[in-house]
């Protein structure tokens, strides 16, 4: 079988697609006949070395894909062959076939195509949890997104409408925008790429707090660097700073405005979340699959490369160019 390979530490043209052996499942095990692998940003970080976690190399980018099962290791009995699955894996999607351990795969909804089910998990499963477990978001409550046309953001946009939130999208660009509003933002801005000095940073404070009407409630930071103070100043009393990610930066905040206006941050890590609390997040994965049922959510993949392009695939995500989700199809 073919796979995408990271054998030294580097930036996507790094990668290389060779021929490997096929794959046995072990005890416990799932050999899945990978059909689309979702782009996410750990993916970016990931074969470069800058992500929490290093596999050992050569190893496939991609931590969520949907497939077939191909064959089954012993004792398993949540999935047989035939299925189709989805999977969040961490590592090792972008290949013709992915082992994965059977407590790691799911079937999902016939209504679903292979290439929404790959771009579904890591997003909408971040994204509900920041908004549910973390923010314990309410309707009617103001929802600022940062980098709202991204994969994550995108689903909080979604997501926040459909919990009856005012959201306000911010993108870097009107095309960005327009495409959050269509998800279901009723406001929308349009920010400067930093770096931001301190009267850009102060004009985006004052915009956001016009469109939220004096100010909003929840913020979702899936961009950080300059952007995340002016935000922050932008907060109401008792507001919740949601931190998602840093692809501009890891801000440096000003600890005061937590305390004049007795706010939150609070760190949003759903992958060890997962890990600690699988209950609760087969709970949120099944009210995800009832939203997307009920029409209230759907993936929006702008771009489907072929598994040898998968290198543009993650560039593309790395470049901030990605609107909605990329995913990677055999």
């Amino acid at each position: 079988m073919k796979a995408l390979l990271s054998k030294t530490p580097g930036k996507p043209d790094a990668l290389v697609l060779e021929d490997v052996p096929a794959l046995e499942p072990g005890k416990g095990e799932v050999v899945i006949d990978v059909k689309a692998v979702g782009v996410n940003y750990p993916d970016v970080l990931i074969i470069q070395d800058m992500y929490q976690f290093k596999p050992e190399r050569p190893f496939s980018p991609g931590g969520e894909l949907s497939g077939i099962v191909k064959s089954v290791g012993e004792g398993v009995t949540k999935v047989k062959v035939g299925d189709r699955v989805m999977g969040s894996i961490g590592w090792g999607g972008m290949a013709e076939e992915a082992k994965v351990d059977e407590g790691r795969v799911r079937k999902f909804p016939d209504a679903m195509s292979f290439e929404e089910a790959a771009a579904l998990l890591m997003t909408y499963g971040t994204s509900y949890y920041a908004l549910k477990d973390r923010g314990h978001c309410k309707k009617g409550e103001s929802l600022l997104v940062l980098g709202a046309a991204g994969g994550v953001g995108l689903a909080a946009v979604e997501l926040g409408a459909a919990m009856g939130m005012d959201v306000i999208a911010a993108a870097s660009s009107q095309e960005k925008v327009d495409l959050a509003m269509e998800k279901g933002a009723s406001k929308g801005l349009v920010y400067p790429r930093g770096p931001l000095e301190r009267a850009d940073q102060k004009a985006l404070s004052d915009k956001i707090k016009e469109l939220g009407g004096g100010g909003v409630d929840v913020i979702y930071d899936g961009v950080g660097g300059d952007y995340a103070e002016p935000c922050l100043r932008a907060m109401n009393w008792d507001g919740r700073f949601l931190v998602i990610g840093f692809p501009a930066g890891i801000p440096k905040m000003p600890l005061n405005l937590t305390l004049l206006k007795s706010c939150n941050i609070i760190g949003v890590f759903w992958g060890a979340a997962v890990a600690r609390d699988p209950k609760a997040n087969e709970q949120n994965i099944k009210e995800i699959f009832e939203l997307y049922e009920s029409g209230k959510i759907k993936p929006h993949v702008s771009n489907t490369y072929p598994l040898e392009k998968g290198a543009d695939a993650i560039t593309e995500l790395m470049d901030r160019k990605a609107k909605g989700k990329v995913v990677v199809t055999m």
